[in-house]
């Protein structure tokens, strides 16, 4: 007796177009903002030569509110993928799996988006909490396959247009005709998954949507949690810092009239102070009052051209980010200081003791830590 294996059957009246469409229409631009959020981040913290000099400094703002979406988005999409992997998912054991050449791009498209769209949300979601169990350097790799996803994505959307359209309109054609139970079956699983995506952002977008803090239940960070009531990624002893004593402390101003100035000589400059935020690229973030010396006068008294860039160097011995640049608008904004003090006290030696930039619109990630020399780039 000859064994015939056969493809699996589904019988669920909402694995259909129809269902997978409804879920699409809020997936599609929750990934969209994903997308152009990520980018605006990325060119932020990496930017080309020829960008470098044209990130604005202003709004202030600017960085946390987009960087605050990023994640917020990227959370807000993983219920919706569950959902629309549910409603398709009987479409991965259609037989014959090739019946055509657009049909046959069309599973490639869909085997790229899926793969490519499940490692974006996963390893973005890792990061949110500064976990990296894989061998490849996360922030180039995540990157990359953004532009993937959203390629497979395009070409996705454009094979299946005819289908999109068909079914995009709570009325479309055929729609009337399905049985009442379906309807009420669709309308009970898209309510179910908006109250998912609703419960999932409430729960974390506190982090960095600060009236919403006492909310947050899954979010790793907390903006009232660490030293100063404002959280820290990498401590001073991670850093290999620790406490820099103050008599040898030296700040080195590298210009046309190069100077070096004791943390005395620099406590006796002309202190500024400023209401900024620190906006992490994990998704927390946190307004404070931080008082200091504007870089702009310390360029001035080195005799930097206005045009300008600058180079922040740590006095950090390990970690990414020892190093920092600065295009002309940051470094002349006069909101942009080398903090001495935070929300009104000496900085802790986590926040970067005895000085650290801060900066309007900037990731969290280049307001550096422990300032030990500003190297002015012609």
């Amino acid at each position: 007796m000859k064994l015939r294996v056969l493809p699996p059957v589904f019988r669920g009246r909402l694995h259909d177009a129809r269902t997978a469409t409804s879920i699409g229409r809020w997936l599609g631009p929750a990934f969209a903002l994903c997308f152009v959020t990520g980018l605006v981040s990325h060119f932020m913290q990496h930017p080309p030569v020829w960008l470098a000099d044209r990130i604005p400094s202003r709004p202030s703002w600017g960085y946390r509110f987009t960087q605050g979406l990023h994640v917020a988005s990227g959370i807000a999409a993983i219920p919706l993928l569950l959902a629309k992997l549910w409603t398709v998912y009987p479409r991965l054991f259609a037989w014959p799996p090739l019946r055509s050449a657009r049909h046959a791009l069309e599973r490639l498209s869909v085997a790229v988006l899926v793969a490519g769209a499940v490692f974006e949300l996963a390893t973005g979601l890792l990061n949110t909490v500064q976990w990296y169990p894989w061998p490849f350097s996360f922030v180039p790799v995540h990157y990359a396959v953004a532009w993937l996803v959203t390629g497979a994505l395009v070409l996705h959307i454009a094979v299946k247009a005819p289908e999109i359209r068909a079914h995009w309109s709570r009325r479309s054609p055929g729609t009337l005709s399905l049985p009442a139970q379906d309807a009420a079956d669709r309308r009970s699983l898209l309510a179910a998954v908006a109250a998912a995506v609703g419960a999932v952002t409430l729960t974390t977008v506190g982090q960095s949507l600060t009236p919403l803090k006492n909310l947050i239940l899954f979010a790793p960070r907390h903006p009232d949690h660490g030293p100063q009531a404002l959280p820290v990624n990498r401590t001073a002893a991670a850093a290999g810092v620790g406490r820099v004593a103050d008599e040898q402390y030296r700040l080195v101003v590298a210009g046309p009239r190069p100077y070096t100035l004791t943390l005395d000589e620099l406590r006796a400059l002309p202190q500024h102070e400023a209401e900024l935020p620190i906006a992490c690229v994990e998704g927390w973030s946190r307004s404070a009052h931080w008082t200091g010396v504007r870089v702009a006068d310390l360029l001035e008294r080195s005799g930097a051209p206005a045009d300008a860039r600058v180079r922040v160097v740590s006095l950090q011995l390990r970690g990414g980010y020892r190093v920092s640049e600065m295009g002309h608008e940051h470094a002349r904004d006069p909101l942009t200081l080398l903090a001495l003090r935070l929300n009104g006290e000496e900085l802790d030696p986590d926040h970067g003791y005895p000085a650290r930039l801060i900066a309007p619109n900037r990731p969290g990630v280049l307001q550096t830590k422990w300032v030990g020399r500003l190297e002015v780039l012609s």
